[in-house]
């Protein structure tokens, strides 16, 4: 927790640290190339660029968006991120998260049609102002804070979504409309069974046949492209274009052209919390994935400028007809494998797919549209990851709960949703967790040394408790410690309660409040209280909330390190005198070469 609440702090301050942030590392990654990475690159430019295109299609497909929106994001993503971008674990692009997001977010507005491509530049350019802006202030720290069982969650959430909304194309169902969550999609997709066509089915069936083989017998080809062009010519051959199978669109990438977002204060306000949701997924999705990648191979990850390469590549999606981009784990893991060195390599497959987008774009007429659907359903399917989910069911009941809280809450509500029901959910369990200060109570023995005082034992000196206060003293476990501290000033025999602060961490504005009512519950009961082991920061947050001249300076004993009983045995003395005992019996035993050897210190 307390690591926790440095990371925010840090998050505040990073401002004053911008340099730290590159705003072209290309130059000096072209600086130091050397032609022995070309090969690499070159290599893995072009095996990124054959899985690119065809995925690009499918996420728009998944978005609802035309085809030419992820051939177009997957172009651009590609070539921009790797300006901003000092390592190249990360490959940028549509992914399957983001895009179903987009759907979602879409289909909980009601906004679709022209409206949808009229306000989806918006939205992708406040998805990147926000990733940016959280690059800026260093919040890619703070990621290891959002646990795996809210990611898992909403991820088997999205593929179940991800694969009822496609089952409909691959059976050529006839949809009344298109369901904005799970089960929405369930039920239309029931309600329409009647209207599949048969001849689709056929194409739908042999696709998964001839996808299902190829992954079996060839994984290092690029299947998901050979497939799509083999039941492409398939189809063409025996059915043709008046069979009634549905086709995808044609692409002329000579209409390509900046495109401006639409800046009003309504569309703003209606696109902001989905922005914010699908900024936190990039987030989320591309630091996991670097940080993996990295890790395998040794290198290292600047989070806070990954970011900053994502969030620039989806400001220029926005203008120029793009999809949300974030980091693509099957192409980033696909470049790695395949020799890439640098971040050339993402450049080399943009550029792939922009030519592409151009040679190929007016041949994508001839994919049948449920052909397309079954690779899509087969991506859904992969995301379910059974080993994942087994594990955060399986390991406590908190990361149970925020699974199912997560998954639940995305079958039933925009997946937008569902992230913020997971985050929180987490959160209030993490509090929940941590809010529980621990309260033992402290005797010095024959030895002079503090101990913890047994339920059988006899205190000292009777009339004055030392209490070991460990844990959290933040808002969320303030109550807690007063009315724990109220109980044992009830004793009737006690007249002073020393309280060793040590172990105590984070007193906020709060913990000073419920310190305080303790002091007035305490001076109303004829209660004495004394501070011992009191850090430099503790110290510094009593001063500041005045406080400090409530309890007395001489009634603070400062944490003494290299004799850690020296503080509570001055803080017994002080209660010693304040009892009137002249003679007050405090003997202290160090035993410096057990001590040293304890803490690891030099002698």
């Amino acid at each position: 927790m307390a690591a926790f609440f440095q990371h925010l702090k840090n998050g505040f301050y990073a401002a004053r640290e911008y340099n730290t942030l590159k705003l072209i590392p290309l130059r000096h990654t072209l600086a130091g190339y050397q032609v022995g990475y070309l090969s690499g690159d070159l290599r893995a430019g072009l095996n990124v660029a054959l899985l690119a295109f065809p995925q690009g299609m499918a996420y728009a497909l998944i978005a609802g968006l035309p085809i030419q929106y992820g051939i177009y994001g997957s172009a651009i993503a590609a070539m921009v991120a790797p300006i901003f971008a000092k390592s190249h674990f990360i490959t940028v692009g549509p992914t399957n998260a983001t895009s179903v997001m987009l759907l979602s977010a879409f289909a909980s507005l009601g906004i679709v049609g022209a409206e949808k491509l009229g306000m989806a530049p918006l939205l992708i350019l406040m998805v990147g102002l926000f990733v940016v802006i959280g690059a800026y202030f260093k919040v890619a720290n703070l990621v290891q804070y959002i646990s795996r069982s809210v990611i898992t969650g909403y991820i088997t959430a999205a593929a179940l979504l991800i694969i009822t909304n496609q089952i409909p194309k691959s059976l050529g169902l006839e949809m009344l409309a298109k369901g904005a969550t799970f089960y929405e999609s369930v039920v239309l997709m029931f309600q329409s069974i009647h209207t599949a066509h048969w001849a689709t089915l056929g194409v739908s069936l042999s696709t998964a046949c001839l996808f299902i083989f190829l992954n079996k017998k060839f994984k290092a080809l690029p299947n998901v492209a050979i497939c799509l062009v083999a039941i492409s010519a398939a189809t063409e051959l025996i059915f043709g274009h008046e069979s009634g199978i549905k086709f995808l669109s044609g692409i002329n990438a000579a209409d390509w052209s900046f495109q401006a977002p639409d800046f009003s204060l309504n569309s703003i306000q209606l696109v902001a919390s989905p922005a914010l949701a699908i900024a936190l997924l990039c987030i989320l999705e591309g630091i996991s994935i670097g940080k993996s990648l990295a890790a395998k191979t040794g290198g290292r990850l600047d989070a806070n400028q990954a970011m900053f390469s994502i969030g620039m590549a989806n400001i220029a999606c926005a203008f120029f007809s793009g999809m949300p981009a974030s980091g693509s784990l099957t192409r980033s893991t696909l470049s790695t494998t395949s020799g890439g060195r640098t971040v050339l390599a993402s450049c080399i497959s943009g550029v792939i797919v922009f030519i592409g987008a151009f040679a190929l774009g007016p041949l994508t007429q001839y994919i049948p549209q449920c052909a397309l659907a079954v690779l899509v359903i087969a991506i859904g399917i992969s995301l379910i990851n059974k080993h994942a989910i087994r594990i955060v069911t399986f390991t406590t009941k908190s990361d149970a709960s925020v699974f199912g809280a997560t998954f639940v809450s995305g079958l039933f509500m925009p997946l937008d949703t569902a992230i913020y029901v997971g985050v929180g959910t987490s959160v209030i369990l993490f509090l929940k967790k941590v809010a529980r200060p621990e309260m033992v109570e402290y005797t010095f023995n024959e030895e002079g040394q503090l101990a913890e005082m047994d339920k059988s034992e006899q205190r000292s000196v009777p009339q004055v408790s030392i209490v070991h206060v460990e844990g959290e003293l933040f808002f969320g476990a303030a109550d807690l410690f007063r009315d724990q501290m109220r109980r044992i000033c009830e004793e009737p025999n006690l007249k002073i309660v020393v309280l060793k602060m040590r172990n105590a961490h984070n007193l906020d504005a709060t913990g000073v409040m419920a310190l305080e009512e303790l002091l007035l519950y305490m001076d109303e009961k004829g209660r004495y209280l004394i501070l011992s082991e009191v850090k430099a920061d503790m110290i510094r947050v009593l001063k500041n909330s005045g406080i400090y001249e409530q309890i007395e300076e001489r009634n603070i004993f400062t944490d003494e390190p290299s004799n850690p009983t020296m503080s509570t045995a001055k803080a017994l003395k002080r209660a010693k005198d304040h009892l009137g005992d002249t003679l007050p019996d405090v003997s202290i035993y160090v035993d410096r070469k057990r001590d040293q050897a304890k803490q690891g210190e030099r002698p």
